[in-house]
């Protein structure tokens, strides 16, 4: 189930580069940039998990409905409001040329392509795709230049005229043509593109993208051509339902299932759906995941009564006591003693019947391709100083984070050491070192570096002497001797040499007068439909317990709940949602030698405004969110909790800047030279005074990153090009923008019956083998014992 998470996959662009100074920036290699192998994969990576068999093991026939979260706005996947759901339907539909597999990593579609591979180098790149013969569109249309022509120059930015979200890589070619025949499509670029691999996927027929009209609204609402196992039959958005048939023209392996139903179905109902057999498929969150592993636990035989649901959490002596009142000489206190229990057995009744109809399901589990990070927004305030935002990641424990939220699910849980990969995948490599593990020591060496002390917190402004202005000044002239010091020192380094702790242009925009963010990306507005769940793969557990308790206080959404992490008291919300049964999380350890106090600055108290999601499904984010707040507390640094509803939490706060801690997530994906670029550029000045951020949130870039990203999009050598992002990744760490906790888990729940579906992990669906085991032979009779 999705989080809060911006969708790259479906979103793959970029702003205009921003002008650089002639040559690079010399800056030292950072430390972390030469980790060991062993510390490289200290995040675990976990294998997919989709009841995997043989097509031969699969029945023909049936058909499956999957849940979505909601009917998608368009099947044009390269426009603004493109989704997850737009992306999953065409994965059947239309041509992938080189699907990710289980680790991540492009693999070419034979069904699709002979080959595909860089020809030559010099003096431009081309690429020659070898088409396969029996390749063709459901009108029977063989796939070929045209289409790839009619993609380009829909993509490539020329022209204004196609609503496009998306150009990325398209904009770098000059020419697309026929090749020695009609299967063979050679493509020019002016510019090398190392991620050449992710361009044309999914391929849509030139009849969609030949003009603008059919590029706009052409593809909306239906699709009159596809080439993939499957076809577009109908869509019934009254009924919520998208149904795709078994294609006759496809030429690979014929789809087991005769035909898929997309439903949409809102995550908080999806327990519903699975208890009334409306859905087969369905990502679900934490508290629906270990009602499914419970139900098939207790098998529900010889009439045993369950062992948690509604009531089971009463003991012997609350229950004796209830009964007693429920029989007592007082009629009104007995009235209500009997009113209560027979809530509690009818709610008892229910989840029982309940959790019989979920034992016809299995829970799928992996890690999702994305992760959880703490964004630290650096244009303003405090966290504008780079030392202020390296403490708070000093300061945070982040194996206690992973621990919370996925151990509690039977996960491995381990801290994310990457911006730009996740576990598992070629190319990750733990960076974490150069900005340093939990350290609470460290973390207030640099508060008081950067003149944040106890006893700030109780000077009053103005009770400076005169020269006070002089000492900073002194102060900032030292800083800045000492960074020109570490640059010169550079000069003589080798790549591998441990060193400073910033770049040293880590501000927003390089002149004056640009303090407020006044033009967030342009794709902010369709990003934050798709942010608003960050933490539905957890639980509503919290909510549940507290609200049968009578102890729900949650603001009603759409209004702000302002709460400080110290009137919560010590340690905030300690752990995650966990089934009956497992043992409590140990708390969390107290850090060495606390802070005894507030820290300030001239009588300012050195406060941060985290901004939460409110709604019913962010519970386990708020849980993760309280967590930090007490762990920086520690350190001397105050939490002002900003909780609002989820339909502003990404377009009015993290877009718009209006933050200084948030919560939220980003996809993983195989191309980050690419998609990663605009998550992490240096924002830039705009004509009138704003910031232009395209998607890096954080307001935290430097020049240097940008240019390690630039050369690795051109770098043909793969191996060069990962060595470009690792050094990009250690530069991204040490500028503490944002500090990646966890990746997030993968929870689906399936039919017991069905095959090659479930928990995907990194990997796409090969919607063609999907189905119905067939029914297992019957064996000989076992021995008995006569």
């Amino acid at each position: 189930m999705s989080h809060v998470g911006v969708p790259r996959g479906t979103v793959r662009k970029r702003r205009p580069l921003a002008l650089l100074v002639a040559g690079v920036l010399t800056i030292p290699a950072l430390a972390g940039c030469g980790s060991s192998d062993e510390e490289a994969t200290a995040a675990i990576a976990v294998p997919q998990d989709v009841a995997p068999a043989g097509r031969g093991q699969v029945a023909e026939g049936g058909t499956v409905n999957w849940a979505i979260d909601a009917m998608p706005a368009t099947f044009n996947a390269f426009q603004a409001d493109a989704d997850a759901t737009t992306t999953r339907i065409t994965g059947a539909l239309l041509p992938t040329l080189f699907p990710l597999d289980a680790k991540g990593t492009p693999q070419m579609n034979r069904d699709y392509l002979k080959s595909a591979k860089v020809v030559e180098r010099e003096p431009k790149q081309v690429v020659l795709y070898r088409l396969n013969q029996q390749a063709v569109w459901s009108d029977g249309r063989g796939i070929g230049a045209p289409d790839f022509v009619a993609q380009w120059r829909a993509l490539s930015g020329k022209d204004s005229a196609f609503w496009t979200a998306r150009n990325a890589g398209y904009e770098r070619i000059e020419r697309i043509e026929r090749g020695a025949n009609d299967l063979e499509v050679r493509v020019t670029f002016a510019k090398p593109y190392a991620d050449w691999r992710s361009l044309f996927s999914p391929l849509y027929p030139k009849e969609t993208t030949g003009s603008p009209a059919a590029f706009n609204d052409g593809a909306r609402t239906t699709l009159k051509a596809t080439s993939g196992p499957f076809r577009l039959r109908g869509v019934d958005r009254g009924k919520g339902a998208i149904t795709l048939v078994r294609d006759p023209r496809w030429w690979g392996g014929q789809a087991k299932l005769d035909s898929i139903v997309f439903r949409a179905v809102k995550p908080q109902d999806r327990t519903a759906a699975l208890v009334e057999g409306k859905v087969d498929v369905a990502d679900v969150d934490a508290a629906a995941a270990h009602r499914i592993v419970a139900a098939g636990r207790d098998k529900g035989g010889n009439g045993q009564p369950l062992t948690h649901g509604p009531g089971r959490e009463t003991g012997p002596a609350a229950a004796m006591r209830s009964w007693a009142v429920a029989h007592g000489s007082d009629e009104k206190a007995a009235a209500v003693a009997r009113a209560a229990r027979e809530k509690a057995r009818a709610a008892a009744e229910v989840y029982a019947s309940e959790q019989d109809g979920l034992r016809a399901y299995v829970l799928r589990k992996s890690l999702e391709p994305a992760y959880t990070q703490l964004a630290l927004n650096g244009e303003s305030g405090p966290l504008a100083d780079n030392r202020v935002r390296r403490a708070v990641a000093r300061a945070l424990n982040r194996q206690e984070l992973a621990d919370a939220v996925l151990s509690p699910l039977g996960l491995p849980a381990a801290p994310l050491g990457s911006h730009l990969a996740v576990a598992g995948q070629r190319g990750y490599h733990d960076s974490s070192g150069a900005l340093g593990d939990q350290d609470t020591g460290a973390a207030q060496a640099l508060l008081a570096d950067a003149g944040w002390t106890r006893d700030g917190a109780a000077k009053k402004p103005g009770s400076t002497k005169a020269g006070s202005e002089g000492a900073t000044t002194k102060g900032k002239a030292a800083e800045e001797k000492k960074s020109k010091g570490a640059e010169e020192k550079a000069d003589k380094a080798t790549k591998e040499e441990k060193d400073a702790k910033t770049d040293g242009d880590n501000k927003p925009g390089d002149g004056e007068g640009f303090s407020r963010v006044l033009a967030p990306a342009p794709a902010a507005a369709f990003q934050s439909a798709a942010l608003l769940r960050q933490a539905g793969t957890f639980s509503d557990a919290y909510a549940d317990a507290r609200t049968a308790a009578g102890t729900d206080t949650r603001p009603a959404e759409g209004t702000r709940e302002k709460v400080t992490a110290q009137e919560r008291g010590p340690g905030g919300a300690v752990g995650a949602y966990a089934p009956a049964g497992t043992a409590a999380p140990a708390a969390p350890a107290k850090a060495a030698d606390p802070v005894r106090g507030p820290l300030g600055k001239d009588g300012k108290l050195l406060t941060l405004r985290f901004v939460l999601p409110s709604g019913p499904g962010s519970e386990s984010l708020r849980t993760v969110g309280d967590k930090i707040s007490a762990m920086i507390d520690a350190v001397g640094i105050r939490t002002e909790i900003i909780k609002v509803s989820d339909a502003s939490y990404f377009k009015d706060h993290v877009a718009s800047g209006d933050y200084d801690l948030a919560l939220y997530s980003w996809p993983a994906t195989a191309y980050p030279a690419t998609d990663d670029r605009p998550i992490f550029a240096k924002p830039v000045p705009a004509t009138d005074g704003s910031l232009l951020v395209d998607q890096n949130y954080t307001r935290v870039g430097t020049d240097h990153i940008d240019q390690l990203f630039d050369q690795a999009v051109s770098e043909l050598d793969e191996g060069a090009a990962q060595d470009l992002m690792k050094q990009a990744d250690a530069r991204i760490w040490a500028a503490a923008g944002s500090i990646p906790l966890y990746q997030r888990p993968q929870l689906v729940a399936t039919g017991k019956k069905l095959a090659n579906v479930g928990a995907f992990g990194f990997g796409l669906p090969h919607y063609q083998d999907i189905g119905f085991k067939k029914p297992q032979a019957a064996g000989p009779p076992a021995n008995r014992k006569k």
